[in-house]
Formats: C-alpha cells, sequence, structure tokens
C-alpha cells in the first residue's frame, strides 16, 4: 500500500529576515520509504503566513517583530 507523507523538515531564517521553509514529500510502500521530494519556500516580512503551521508562523512571529 503507497502513502504519501508531508512534513516541514528545514526552517532557517536568511539574510532581512527572509524565513525559508522545506517540505518533504514522502512516499511510503508498507511502511519504507520509496522516494522523497523536497519543496522550498521563502516567506519575507510581513507576508500572511496564517495557512501555516503553528512552529513556522512562531518562528516568523519571533524574527519579524
Amino acid at each position: 500500500m503507497l502513502t504519501e507523507t508531508k512534513i516541514i523538515d528545514q526552517i532557517v531564517v536568511g539574510d532581512n529576515n527572509v524565513v525559508h521553509v522545506r517540505e518533504s514529500n514522502i512516499i511510503l510502500r508498507d511502511g519504507v520509504e520509496v522516494t522523497r521530494s523536497f519543496h522550498r519556500t521563502t516567506l519575507t516580512p510581513g507576508q500572511d503566513v496564517s495557512a501555516w503551521p503553528q512552529k513556522v508562523q512562531g518562528i516568523c512571529a519571533a524574527v519579524w517583530l
């Protein structure tokens, strides 16, 4: 059975307080990882982050004071 899991595995604060978020898309077959791909997004100060998970919102709030 194939299942797909999406996790945020990296959050980095870069220059000018831009927050870089990397999501991993993991495909499992019977619980064993068969492939993994990545999607990266940058969030800039003042950007709406309400749709992101709480840990991303918290980091953005802390660095965008």
